[in-house]
């Protein structure tokens, strides 16, 4: 039930779709972080690139794409090389995806408490606890 948010900025032409992008992130956050992607949402946000600045420089004055995705988790549900292995593969991925990276593109997992995160109504604490007692 991850929330995944990403923004990404490009000069380059041949790049890939909103669609493509989420596509992706779900993908890679079900393979290495096992998360159900039925459950996850994500959305995708485009700047232009004349809009997003690296240091004192445009994205298009570098020549490069970037981007920021931002996942949610609960807490102990992921290791740290599960974790180091997600980030380096979104890179990869967006690299694909975008063309040719700056280097200051980010990946943040949060890992939040399970009785402060949820969807439906009910916290992924409260679910944990029901599956325990059935």
């Amino acid at each position: 039930m991850p929330l995944i948010r990403i923004a990404y900025s490009t000069p380059h032409k041949q790049t890939a779709g909103k669609a493509e992008i989420a596509a992706a992130a779900n993908r890679l956050s079900a393979d290495i972080l096992h998360k159900d992607a039925k459950i996850t949402a994500v959305t995708v946000e485009e700047h232009a690139a004349d809009s997003w600045f690296i240091g004192d420089k445009s994205v298009s004055e570098h020549g490069l794409a970037t981007f920021w995705l931002d996942i949610k988790i609960v807490e102990s549900t992921n290791t740290k090389d599960e974790k180091a292995r997600f980030i380096a593969k979104v890179f990869a991925t967006m690299r694909e995806l975008l063309g040719p990276l700056h280097e200051e593109s980010y990946v943040h997992v949060h890992d939040v408490h399970g009785y402060a995160y949820g969807y439906g109504g009910v916290t992924q604490e409260q679910r944990y606890i029901a599956k325990k007692l059935k």
